[in-house]
């Protein structure tokens, strides 16, 4: 696939860019917020969404980390994600999550045992290629990053049940950036090619379809305060999976920044149908540490 091949060859940078970095310590030299928030894949974004923007507040010298934890409660199932990300001289991200999707008392009800979970590991790498969202205050041209996400499922038998092809995939995407200081605005919109099942925990690629699908992810943001940001997201997914239909995915959050190491972020999300079970919305509440 020609996208797939452009997304690795510009990955491919990552490795003789990080040797030439020689990053110094941490300085927390980027503004306030800047980095985002640890989406649900563990990069830098919102929380349904990935932005170009680097995680982090190491400046181009430096280098920045942080750590999440998510957790989103829904009518008939609770999801959770941990994880955490390294961004390296505001170029590279590196950043891992794992997820688990709790059935609780809906197990028995989709003939899954008692509190059956789903779960999935998923290893990110983003890099940047072009403009810097912040400094390019007199262009139109956005940030423009590269990533990649190899994502690992549990439990390949029930999922091979289900109608997934796989229990382990690729998702690779192009993230564009522009922020509008003097209008306290960020405006964020991401191209995805992926197989992913809800997101990767009903596995990749199914008996409806078995092809990559580019998917769209756009997100708003406003500076409300210099320490509060409020915002939306919407993200499409393919439709893989014969026994459900998979529908696309919204929320409206709120993200505090008291300071450089630590945010707080709840939100209203629906995930629309999942699993025979209706539409799952409910509240959201992440918590990130860092630097």
């Amino acid at each position: 696939m020609r996208f797939q091949n452009i997304m690795i060859a510009g990955l491919s940078v990552m490795v003789s860019g990080c040797s030439a970095i020689g990053a110094h310590a941490p300085d927390r030299g980027k503004l306030l917020a800047t980095g985002g928030v640890s989406q649900i894949e563990g990069a830098g974004g919102a929380g349904l969404t990935t932005w170009a923007l680097i995680s982090g507040y190491g400046s181009d010298n430096s280098f920045g980390a942080n750590a999440f934890y998510t957790q989103s409660n829904l009518p008939d199932f609770e999801f959770r994600a941990i994880g955490g990300s390294l961004g390296i001289a505001d170029r590279v991200e590196l950043s891992y999550a794992n997820q688990q999707f709790d059935t609780g008392d809906t197990g028995p009800a989709l003939g899954l045992p008692q509190g059956y979970t789903f779960e999935q590991d998923i290893f990110g790498a983003k890099v940047r290629i072009m403009g810097d969202a912040v400094y390019d205050q007199d262009s139109w041209k956005p940030q423009v990053s590269l990533g990649v996400n190899y994502k690992k499922a549990n439990d390949a038998p029930l999922l091979t049940a289900l109608g997934a092809a796989d229990d382990e995939g690729m998702d690779y995407y192009i993230s564009t950036t522009k922020i509008f200081l003097d209008k306290s605005l960020l405006i964020g919109g991401t191209l995805r090619a992926t197989k992913a099942n809800q997101f990767g925990l009903l596995g990749f690629g199914g008996d409806k379809n078995d092809d990559y699908k580019v998917e769209f992810e756009g997100s708003i943001a406003y500076l409300v305060s210099r320490k509060l940001v409020i915002g939306a997201d919407y993200r499409t997914k393919p439709d893989n999976l014969g026994f459900a239909e998979e529908q696309d995915a919204a929320a409206i959050y709120a993200a505090y920044f008291p300071n450089k190491h630590i945010s707080i972020t709840g939100a209203y999300v629906d995930l629309g149908d999942i699993a025979l079970r209706g539409k799952q919305d409910g509240a959201y509440l992440s918590l990130q540490l860092g630097f």
